[in-house]
């Protein structure tokens, strides 16, 4: 029997560069994710990994 293939996107915590609040996003996301508090970019899609700004850490 096949095993199940482990997924290759991992969530982390990224912090805003302007006003330092933390958010969880997806490392691969397909769309553009803005601060919810200042509305600042926080990751920007790319078609792969995803371009992450700020100070980032995975999520367990």
């Amino acid at each position: 029997m096949d095993s199940i293939p482990e997924p290759r996107g991992k969530f982390v915590k990224v912090k805003c560069p302007d006003c330092g609040n933390d958010q969880i996003t997806f490392d691969r996301a397909s769309t553009q994710v803005t601060c919810l508090v200042c509305g600042a970019t926080l990751v920007k899609p790319q078609g792969g990994k995803a371009i992450l700004k700020g100070e980032h850490k995975t999520v367990e």
